[in-house]
């Protein structure tokens, strides 16, 4: 049964309306020119892959759904009615042939809980670390003869399928060596159909469109693109292949996978980072423009507007609006089905304040850019001309301030997600029950000070942390350059 959480149709919201930008911009030449230019950047189609991962995933854990469980029949067996009454036992009989009526559970799982439900119902007594075959404490085994020892036990789960665990090292270069062949294989596929299309849209036989990616001749850098797309595939399923049997990324102090953990994280990193700016993104373009293009009593009313909630402590402000909203759910207790749709609202109202306390700084910057913008001799003839502000507004200011959107919703889109993670570790974050990098990182906090370190679920958690962040701000970049209509792009 389908269960669309308030995030879920956000997002969903979201990919629809970029999809209907791109049919939009793809009628328009000066709408498809910049971002033609950012699809012949090798950084940008390579940072673009590894982006469409994490959407990838995202989008897999945003597809929410109540499990079935066994169905019950309604009718009843006609050989355990008495044999004298036949026309109950005939009742009977057509009640048994009834479809059964179907149940489900109130637990709300996604399609990526699907995918890998191998990693989530493989759960271990406590922390073990990547790889591993035993657990990371000592606790007392009993043996055979009746002796209590303190040792390492055995996992239930990780490496359970070796019979001798020394053999570990040689099953993990087999199974590693397996699923680079099986990646290979699939990347194999992958090429060959792109190649295929690429040679038809050039009207060349198979082979010359094979030669002109590797040679690097097509108008998109295809090859840094596969080259890319390579490493994640064969990555994917060197993962799949090694997480069958073994903890890669070890396990948490209640036994859970840190890799399950890692990938589950990424759909809250995705939207506190694309929701708070679809929140924050019309208040600060629509104030910041129409302050400095206007200016006079409407820039002063901005201004101040944006200078006192500056003023305000953002952390203060967010701790109050999450104690609020705590004490709300507490009360109404009722209004939630699930502990899911208890944590998804958290979520949402964390999105909502912080897209309040955060449009202020592009709203300075797009003021300041808009004073200057109107000075210009060519919005200077359009005012002449008796157009209309909001004509001006849309043709000449708002096309020249979107590299300044742009740039600044993508850092700000990295700096939230690093946000996250501070603000779990004050506990005014995300639900303690959402997985997320800082609440693995929250909890890693109290393992750095055992001997030895637990540092697997900090360093899952910066790891798949660096990459987007990374790739956000180097997409961001090549972004930037692309929409500057100061920029003089060279052909």
């Amino acid at each position: 049964m389908p269960v669309i959480l308030a995030t879920d149709a956000l997002i969903f919201l979201l990919i629809l309306a970029a999809f209907a930008y791109g049919i939009y911009a793809s009628h328009h030449e000066h709408l498809r020119a910049p971002w033609r230019s950012v699809a012949r950047s090798p950084v940008g189609v390579a940072t673009l892959v590894v982006i469409t991962f994490y959407l990838l995933v995202g989008v897999l854990d945003s597809m929410h759904f109540h499990p079935r469980i066994e169905p019950v029949h309604t009718g009843v067996d006609a050989a355990s009615r008495p044999a004298d009454a036949a026309r109950s036992a005939g009742a009977g009989d057509a009640a048994a042939q009834a479809p059964p009526q179907a149940r489900y559970s109130t637990q709300v799982l996604s399609l990526l809980d699907l995918l890998l439900t191998g990693l989530r119902a493989r759960q271990e007594k406590t922390f073990s670390a990547p790889f591993a075959t035993q657990l990371f404490v000592k606790e007392p085994i009993e043996h055979a003869d009746g002796s209590i020892v303190r040792g390492y036990p055995l996992l239930r789960h990780g490496g359970a399928h070796l019979e001798d665990p020394s053999q570990r090292g040689l099953d993990i270069a087999l199974r590693t060596l397996l699923g680079v062949i099986r990646g290979l294989a699939a990347w194999g596929l992958i090429v060959a159909g792109l190649v295929r299309l690429v040679a038809h849209a050039r009207g060349e036989a198979f082979d010359d469109g094979a030669t002109a990616i590797w040679q690097g001749r097509t108008e998109v850098p295809w090859r840094v693109a596969l080259i890319t797309l390579a490493v994640l595939v064969v990555l994917v399923f060197v993962a799949a292949e090694l997480a069958a049997v073994y903890h890669i990324l070890g396990t948490d102090k209640v036994g859970e996978d840190v890799f399950y953990q890692s990938l589950k994280s990424v759909r809250t990193g995705l939207v506190i980072g694309t929701l708070t700016t679809l929140v924050m993104l019309p208040a600060a373009v629509a104030l910041g423009i129409m302050a400095g293009y206007f200016g006079g009593l409407a820039d002063d009313i901005i201004q101040y507007l944006y200078t006192t909630l500056s003023s305000i402590p953002g952390v203060l402000l967010i701790a109050a609006a999450i104690l609020m909203l705590q004490v709300y759910m507490t009360n109404n207790a009722e209004q939630f089905e699930s502990l899911v749709q208890r944590a998804d609202l958290r979520l949402l109202f964390l999105c909502i304040i912080l897209g309040v306390t955060s449009w202020t700084g592009l709203c300075r910057l797009l003021r300041g850019e808009s004073l200057k913008l109107r000075e210009q001799d060519y919005v200077q003839a359009a005012t002449a001309l008796g157009v209309r502000h909001s004509a001006i507004i849309a043709r000449h200011i708002l096309p020249n301030v979107l590299h300044i959107v742009m740039i600044t919703v993508v850092l700000d889109f990295s700096a939230l997600v690093l946000a996250e993670a501070v603000l779990s570790y004050i506990n005014i974050g995300v639900d303690p029950t959402t997985n997320s990098w800082g609440n693995m990182i929250n909890s890693a906090r109290l393992e750095l000070a055992r001997e030895p370190i637990v540092w697997w679920s900090l360093a899952a958690a910066f790891v798949f942390m660096f990459t987007l962040v990374l790739a956000a701000n180097l997409f961001a970049d090549v972004v930037r350059d692309a929409l500057d209509p100061r920029l003089v792009r060279v052909p």
